[in-house]
């Protein structure tokens, strides 16, 4: 059997910018996601602690220690700056390797700037 497990994730990040006019995706500092082994182009869910939203989106790798955190596209429409977000990514992983699997979770401070990882 194969399952679908909670790999790693990005908790409490916060919003720094909102794009609704790009083609689509969550652009991430590259630190913050190497931390969290979160590739280029995957599909991660993002979770808004805010208002309660839940959606997919992919991944696309942003400016090293920038800090940030911009959706972009249609899911512009369910945060706005400030807000603060859980980035989980999901792998697929056979019965026995997943029963031995700890997520990797990075926390951040309001900067997006990894205080534990």
């Amino acid at each position: 059997m194969m399952r679908m497990m909670h790999k790693s994730k990005i908790h409490r990040a916060r919003v720094t910018e909102a794009n609704l006019d790009y083609v689509g995706s969550i652009t991430i500092d590259r630190d913050l996601i190497e931390a969290a082994d979160i590739l280029p182009n995957e599909r991660v869910q993002v979770v808004n602690n805010n208002n309660g939203a839940r959606f997919e989106t992919y991944v696309i790798a942003g400016e090293r220690g920038s800090g940030v955190v911009c959706l972009n596209g249609a899911a512009a429409r369910k945060v706005q700056p400030g807000d603060e977000v859980i980035i989980i990514s999901y792998g697929l992983m056979k019965d026995n390797a997943a029963r031995d699997l700890e997520p990797k979770v990075i926390l951040v401070d309001e900067n997006n700037r990894i205080i534990k990882s």
